[in-house]
């Protein structure tokens, strides 16, 4: 008995189990591979039945949207017809009307053919009448009718005398009754107050410890005061009361403004006076032209250049024989409204006109020539209606009377000026002669500014440096004395007082 050793029996085990386990993965492998194919398989018909499902489908939806399509094309395809045949029917009686218009067109241009024959035949037989009387009366027709008239003339004239005489005087008394009538009517609805300006203004203060701060050291702030805002200040013994004195209404309430800001302040100080004055200048413009603005809307006038407007608000610090003549302005635009409403002129040029009078006054210190004249330019330049600058040219009678609202413009102005209390000719003539003084002093080379002050009895001229000399300065003092004596009336004597000042300024940084 042979027996097999250890040794080979273990060989033979290990090559057993080899070949055991390489037969057994080859096995598990084709197994994998068949499983994973059977799935690729799987999911591969999966795909198609799914592609199949859904290609059906979307040819379900390709036949709903292509039947819909067709639906909506074909209805479309009705409106069209429909569309179609109304505009073939709106042609058709298009032009049928065409028709039945040429038709009567016809007709009428066959009337006025028969008419116009009928009328030449009526005037020519109309004429071969008129021949054949001639004729027989063996006279012409004009000579018919003046023989005709001149009886009538003869037989009835003292009659028709009578009725003339009679017709003018009546017709004269009716007219005077109705333009009394409109006048007072106009008046009484217009009563508007007449308080004329003075030549003062009133600043009332807390205390009298303040008048000491505004006289200032030696009279420095008074001074300073004066020479910014070319007026006169009177600090005496009134209680709680500065007096600022000017004939220019400009000033007095630029220099209110100042001065009440400075006691508000408490700095009162020549650097702070001017910066005060100037700040008190910008507000005035602004009141200027708030003035003009709310003057034209009082009165209903819209239609108005700003650049006039703000002329017009110039007016309100401007007085004519101590009447406001802004305030003038408005009253005559009311006026002149009234009676070109009664008179059935133009309502609207007749208020421009009145309201626009006096442009002029604003600024008859800085041009030369009549308020009139320089107004007329204003308003040309500004393109303003030639019928308002007709309507407002003849308020003093220097143009002739172009139209009726020229007429009513002149007709308010006396109206609005005669009204009692509401000019003082004494005042006109004082404030003229104060702006005459102002006005000869500027006329002369090298004078910066100048303010008659002392109610006209002094005036105080400012001349810059660099253009007069201290030698000239005397001799422009002699001058402007002589043409003073020369051009004004005035009681007792005059002062000019001219002031030479040179400033320099720098600044530490």
């Amino acid at each position: 008995m042979n027996f097999i050793s250890p040794g080979l029996a273990a060989a033979l085990a290990l090559l057993a189990g080899a070949v055991a386990g390489y037969v057994t993965s080859q096995f598990v492998g084709y197994y994998r591979k068949n499983s994973v194919g059977l799935k690729v398989k799987q999911i591969l018909l999966d795909t198609k039945a799914e592609a199949v499902k859904t290609l059906e489908e979307s040819k379900k939806k390709a036949e709903i949207f292509i039947e819909e399509s067709r639906k909506e094309a074909k209805e479309r395809e009705s409106q069209l017809r429909k569309l179609e045949e109304k505009f073939l029917q709106k042609e058709d009686l298009a032009e049928k009307k065409q028709a039945a218009l040429d038709s009567e067109m016809d007709n009428l241009k066959k009337k006025a053919e028969e008419i116009k024959k009928i009328r030449e035949d009526a005037e020519k037989l109309e004429a071969s009448k008129r021949e054949e009387l001639q004729k027989i009366a063996g006279l012409s027709e004009s000579e018919a009718k003046k023989e005709l008239l001149d009886s009538i003339e003869k037989k009835y004239e003292s009659d028709i005398l009578a009725r003339i005489q009679k017709l003018e005087l009546f017709g004269q008394e009716k007219l005077e009754e109705r333009g009394k009538n409109i006048l007072a009517a106009v008046i009484q609805r217009l009563a508007s107050s007449t308080a004329s300006e003075l030549t003062t203004t009133s600043v009332q203060i807390a205390s009298e410890d303040l008048k000491g701060k505004i006289i200032g050291k030696e009279g420095r702030n008074i001074r300073a005061f004066e020479r910014a805002a070319g007026v006169e200040m009177i600090v005496d013994d009134t209680p709680g009361t500065v007096i600022i004195s000017s004939f220019d209404p400009v000033r007095r309430h630029i220099a209110k403004m100042a001065l009440e800001n400075l006691i508000l302040d408490g700095r009162i100080q020549p650097a702070r006076i001017e910066e005060m004055v100037e700040k008190a200048k910008i507000e005035i413009e602004k009141i200027i032209k708030d003035a003009g603005e709310k003057a034209a809307y009082e009165i209903g006038i819209f239609d108005i250049d700003p650049r006039l407007l703000m002329l017009l608000g110039r007016l309100r610090f401007r007085t004519s024989y101590g009447q406001n003549v802004l305030q003038h302005s408005i009253e005559m635009s009311h006026l002149a409204g009234m009676i070109a409403s009664e008179l059935g002129a133009d309502v609207n040029i007749a208020k421009k006109g009145a309201l626009l009078h006096d442009i002029g006054k604003a600024v008859d210190h800085e041009i030369q020539g009549t308020h009139v004249e320089i107004g007329r330019r204003i308003l040309q330049k500004f393109n303003v209606d030639t019928r308002v600058i007709q309507a407002m040219q003849s308020h003093h009678e220097e143009y002739p009377y172009e139209t009726i609202e020229s007429i009513i413009v002149q007709t308010v102005d006396a109206i609005s000026a005669s009204r009692p209390g509401a000019r003082r000719d004494t005042v006109e003539n004082y404030l003229k002669r104060l702006e005459d003084l102002e006005r000869i002093a500027n006329e002369f080379p090298g004078v910066e500014k100048s303010y008659a002050i002392q109610a006209g009895r002094e005036i105080r001229i400012f001349v810059t440096p660099e253009k007069v000399t201290d030698l000239e300065m005397k001799k422009m003092a002699r001058d402007i004395a002589n043409r003073i004596e020369q051009e004004l009336k005035y009681p007792g004597e005059i002062k000019v007082h001219i002031i030479r000042e040179t400033r320099v300024a720098d600044y530490a940084r």
